[in-house]
């Protein structure tokens, strides 16, 4: 059964609420980019570079990646749990979505650390 190979002990309430939050979270930075973007038409380079030195920009960035982590991994997990089955897929569905997942969790962890050695040159 799927939740007793990959759900990590998660509940399908947390899943939801994590997707909640994360939502907002990319919602708030989206709007303020594009806020900061329309308010400074002529936005220069020195500009740009002020905002993102800003520690609480910084910090704004990282759990916006963090939370386009977390929405993903979740968004992705429940489409390979819901289509990489054996129902649709045979007896080599369960390892397939295992790899799958790996993989998964390999790139976003790249990102995320991609996105903090940007945010503060690690």
């Amino acid at each position: 059964m799927v939740t007793s190979v990959t759900t990590l002990g998660r509940s399908g309430l947390s899943d939801w609420l994590i997707q909640r939050v994360t939502a907002i979270i990319i919602a708030a930075y989206t709007i303020f980019m594009v806020g900061y973007l329309v308010a400074n038409p002529d936005l220069t380079y020195v500009q740009w570079v002020q905002l993102n030195q800003n520690n609480w920009m910084r910090i704004f960035t990282l759990f916006t990646a963090l939370s386009i982590a977390a929405h993903a991994w979740i968004g992705l997990w429940s489409v390979l749990t819901d289509y990489i089955t054996v129902r649709l897929m045979g007896p080599k569905a369960v390892p397939l979505r295992i790899v799958l997942e790996l993989g998964m969790i390999v790139l976003i962890l790249a990102y995320v650390v991609w996105a903090i050695d940007i945010l503060w040159g690690i």
